[in-house]
């Protein structure tokens, strides 16, 4: 049976950091952000990950129309949970009421939610499950060093979800793209890992003296040659495994980290903008959540036919990246 996204939805925090405010922190200006990266405003969360990850999920499970009791498995893709145990995904399910529903986290920072998308079809595809909760969620605005320039500038908070589910094969009008999930791509480079990176709180033995908090540090320069080399290369070689051409494609919804990023990935597809719809300008580089809040995005506002053909793509810290093909 082919595995479908059957509901989406999202979450961002009320409370607006623009540039002009970062420049009181650090030595910057909206113009030097917006040229550099496109972004001009991001979300700051004062509640959690949890929260904007349940927030999010009561939208997907509303529009999916399924009932809490009737999951089967929920995913959480994060790299800043509320705690370390239990799951954020636990903690979900306790607050959706999801009782019947197997639950864990999976951390891949930026690729979070792509990995975690695929992961759950997977089982769906298996016939372990008929439905699931696919979640991104982060708040790297409690990772980042407000006084580092490098960093603090390209980081905001949000929550996007997905609900998947089993369906009957479509008998849709002779021709038409029959619906569903994949085929799927991911890659993982662990030697460039300190490319990007967080220790975050060390944990402490009896005789470990106390330690402070590792924020994040990445380089920027190896990250953005490390994307716009890696993430054509997935688009092309994931369309080549599902026989399809990028015109074939109707958006390419790929990880909101820097616009000139995504301009540079149109460019050597020589594909139109148009086609890599962004929304980093107002939310910042949101880590496991960019792909779904922008998928939610387009979807509730009708940008997404029956048939419509995307595809997925993510890439972060470890290094990871992978994409994926979806039939709407």
């Amino acid at each position: 049976m082919p595995v479908r996204i059957t509901g989406t939805g999202s979450y961002v925090p009320d409370r607006i950091i623009t540039n002009e405010d970062l420049e009181k922190l650090v030595e910057t200006s909206d113009s030097w952000i917006r040229e550099r990266t496109g972004i001009r405003t991001r979300r700051i969360t004062d509640r959690g990950v949890t929260d904007m990850a349940v927030r999010a999920a009561k939208r997907a499970m509303e529009q999916a129309g399924l009932l809490p009791e009737r999951l089967g498995l929920i995913i959480v893709g994060t790299s800043t949970g509320d705690c370390l145990f239990p799951s954020t995904a636990c903690q979900v399910q306790a607050a959706l009421g999801a009782s019947n529903a197997v639950c864990f986290d999976l951390s891949a920072a930026c690729s979070g939610f792509l990995f975690s998308l695929n992961t759950a079809a997977a089982y769906l595809e298996a016939g372990l499950y008929r439905s699931a909760l696919v979640i991104g969620a982060d708040a790297l605005s409690k990772a980042v060093d407000w006084t580092d320039r490098s960093t603090c500038i390209l980081f905001g908070d949000g929550a996007g979800a997905a609900v998947l589910q089993r369906t009957e094969a479509d008998e849709g009008c002779p021709g038409s793209p029959a619906e569903g999930i994949g085929p799927f791509l991911m890659g993982s480079d662990g030697s460039r890992g300190e490319c990007l990176i967080c220790s975050g709180g060390p944990l402490r033995g009896p005789e470990t003296p106390e330690a402070s908090w590792d924020y994040m540090s990445m380089n920027g320069r190896e990250v953005f040659r490390f994307a716009v080399k890696t993430v054509p290369e997935v688009l092309e070689a994931v369309l080549e495994k599902a026989g399809l051409k990028a015109e074939d494609i109707k958006y390419f919804v790929l990880h909101q980290a820097n616009e000139r990023i995504i301009q540079s990935v149109a460019k050597r597809m020589n594909q139109s903008l148009w086609k890599f719809p962004m929304n980093l300008s107002r939310y910042g580089n949101t880590s496991g959540a960019s792909i779904p809040i922008l998928l939610d995005e387009l979807n509730r506002r009708g940008k997404l036919e029956r048939g419509s053909r995307l595809v997925l793509a993510g890439f972060g810290a470890g290094l990871t990246w992978g994409a994926t093909v979806v039939v709407w």
